[in-house]
């Protein structure tokens, strides 16, 4: 590490009082018991939450998620056939539209029953574009370019940026424009942080400072790993729990002011292991983890946070590269690889489990560093995190699931 271990504590901090995975660590078997043949598809309380973020009834919010995951293995199904697609999004309306890369591919998609589009680019082009402004970003962080990422919808690659004017800034703004109408830049936009406060009462601690717990996989040999954001475990701590240790970072791609990827894996110790639950916090009971098939954009999204809970809105794009910047003072941050969400967050909630229906789907990384969130289910925001497929990917894990 070139920084010092003050910068370090406040970042790891930062990012690890997210929310708990189920109630946390438990000892001994994993919490929580297998659901009856007879149970709901969904948890009253989650349909509930989901229905007040839509703004639509719960009879409606479950037709939805059901809606999106029978589209989604409709897709599923056209790639494992080798229709030539160009990516996916759910549309405000929950409907999945499909890129197809020609007439004869459209034709195929419809045939499947969903909606088919023949864009000018599709998601193969607009991830070039996007992974040659990766490319100057990491030579040189533009302080003003909050976020840039492919958006599918509007068949673009989107650029945020927050005012700042800086040599890198004004470099990478024209290599994106260079690019003509296939990037579209959005004014106004704010800093982003990792989440990092120190709130009492974290449910995970090392060397006197506060963090939190993600979700439980195991690795190729079998042993239990914890899977959290990169930031979490930046000096790869011993973590404890209720004061007793229950795991050691092992292993993090995240590093303050290089090139970084925000995940990282933790080694739990014998006799315990993580939850198969995660906590929302008194709002809709408890979710249980049955899988981690990713949620095309604009597919409803929930996450839990330790400081604003239990949090609701919708997936935004995928390949996302953002800025970070450190309040300490320190360099600032490129970190690639995110999604982007309309989840509400705040600092503290770094870490937190993001879910869509059953199915996990990430970890908090970070969002507006003056965001505020109401207090409600469905406040109004933003925030990234870091898809946990791609995590257990690169560590060739499996997810733990009920």
């Amino acid at each position: 590490m070139k920084h010092g271990k003050k910068n370090a504590r406040r970042y790891i901090v930062a990012a690890s009082i997210g929310a708990l995975l189920s109630a946390g660590v438990a000892t001994g078997a994993y919490a929580g018991t297998a659901a009856e043949p007879s149970a709901p598809a969904y948890q009253p309380e989650m349909v509930q939450a989901l229905a007040e973020t839509l703004g639509v009834s719960e009879k409606a919010a479950v037709e939805r998620l059901d809606r999106e995951a029978r589209e989604r293995d409709r897709f599923a199904e056209l790639r494992k056939h080798r229709v030539d697609t160009l990516g996916a999004f759910f549309t405000a309306d929950g409907s999945l539209v499909v890129n197809a890369a020609d007439a004869g591919a459209a034709k195929e998609v419809r045939a499947a029953g969903l909606k088919a589009r023949v864009p000018e680019r599709g998601e193969d082009e607009l991830d070039r574009i996007k992974a040659q402004l990766d490319a100057k970003a990491l030579k040189s962080a533009p302080a003003g370019v909050s976020a840039w990422s492919v958006d599918l919808a509007s068949d673009t690659v989107t650029v945020e940026v927050n005012g700042a004017s800086d040599a890198a800034t004004r470099s990478f703004l024209r290599a994106a424009k260079s690019n003509g109408d296939a990037v579209r830049v959005i004014k106004g936009q704010e800093k982003l942080e990792t989440q990092a406060v120190v709130p009492p009462g974290s449910r995970m601690t090392f060397n006197g400072y506060l963090c939190s717990v993600g979700y439980g996989a195991k690795d190729r040999s079998g042993r239990q790993v914890l899977v959290t954001a990169g930031h979490c475990i930046e000096d790869l701590p011993a973590l404890a729990y209720n004061g007793t240790r229950f795991a050691k970072g092992t292993h993090t791609r995240f590093a303050l002011g290089t090139r970084s990827v925000d995940m990282g894996i933790a080694t739990v110790d014998a006799g315990h292991s993580i939850g198969l639950d995660i906590t929302t916090y008194g709002r809709a009971g408890t979710v249980p983890v049955k899988g981690s098939k990713r949620a095309p954009s604009g597919a409803a999204l929930c996450k839990s946070g330790q400081t604003t809970g239990w949090t609701c809105g919708k997936v935004g794009s995928y390949n996302v590269s953002v800025t970070y910047t450190d309040q300490n003072g320190g360099p600032d941050t490129v970190v690639t690889g995110l999604a982007s969400s309309s989840v509400c967050t705040q600092g503290g909630d770094s870490g937190g489990a993001y879910v869509s229906g059953d199915q996990a789907q990430g970890l908090t990384s970070g969002g507006p560093m003056n965001q505020r969130c109401t207090g409600q289910v469905n406040s109004p925001g933003s925030s990234y995190f870091q898809p946990l497929n791609d995590a257990l990917a690169y560590y060739g894990l499996t997810l733990n699931t009920k």
